[in-house]
């Protein structure tokens, strides 16, 4: 797995015992985590800027970039934070595009880092959901705003769908669950034999729309298929990133 690099080159440093110094960060539509190696969950607070009450980030992707930037600048405020944020690595929606990740990279160059890594949500909720990834792997990732569907194999992505719609919407669930099954089936048609094989795994579900069981029991009927909600699935995502900081701590050159 190679999550995506911006920024300057990863410095190359002998891997030891101490908690790499960076910062994963969830920058999600209703809530703003960051989870250091160490640790743990530092931050949980709503994606909200201090003093203005502005939502800056809307279906997963910044709508106001100051607003963004003063909201991770408050994460700054952490100790643990302000002296260990040499690499940040941020989860980022399956559907970005590269106006999305320049707005990103440049919200979280308030913190100063050396390096940020990006890694696609969905992928990064797998690992904090400690799933085997190089086994065909449906993830359905709910947030608050947004729904990603994505099929992972051999540890990469292989086919994904994203519906602009979330738990935070004024949907019902049955709702939101058609619009899972509609994208699995889209999935069918462009992975085929893969997809046949992660049903038959079960899907991986995470997300804060993973805390309510109607959803789980809804989708299992529907998709005729096991539904596994990750623990703790509305951090899951965050937890993921922070595995990724721990691996290029350990292995240095691999990214």
């Amino acid at each position: 797995m190679k999550p995506s690099l911006a920024g300057r080159s990863l410095r190359r440093t002998t891997s030891s015992t101490r908690p790499p110094e960076g910062v994963a960060i969830d920058l999600g539509s209703a809530r703003t985590k960051a989870w250091t190696p160490g640790h743990g969950l530092l931050v949980d607070v709503p994606t909200m800027s201090a003093g203005t009450g502005k939502r800056p980030v809307r279906r997963g992707k910044i709508v106001d970039r100051s607003a963004a930037a003063a909201l991770v600048s408050e994460l700054l405020k952490s100790q643990v934070i302000a002296e260990r944020r040499r690499t940040v690595v941020a989860t980022i929606p399956i559907t970005s595009d590269e106006t999305h990740r320049r707005h990103l990279l440049a919200v979280l160059d308030v913190l100063g880092p050396e390096t940020v890594l990006t890694i696609d949500t969905v992928k990064a909720a797998a690992l904090g959901a400690d799933a085997d990834i190089t086994e065909p792997l449906l993830v359905v990732d709910i947030g608050a705003q947004l729904t990603e569907v994505a099929l992972l194999a051999g540890g990469c992505l292989r086919g994904a769908r994203c519906a602009e719609l979330g738990v935070r919407d004024p949907v019902s669930s049955a709702q939101l669950v058609q619009e899972i099954v509609e994208s699995t089936i889209q999935l069918m048609g462009e992975c085929g034999p893969q997809l046949v094989d992660a049903l038959d795994r079960g899907v991986l579900l995470t997300g804060g729309g993973a805390l309510r069981p109607e959803i789980t029991y809804q989708l299992s009927t529907q998709l005729g298929a096991t539904v596994q909600p990750a623990q703790a699935p509305q951090a899951a995502a965050v937890r993921g990133a922070a595995l990724v900081l721990q691996a290029t701590h350990r292995h240095p050159g691999t990214f």
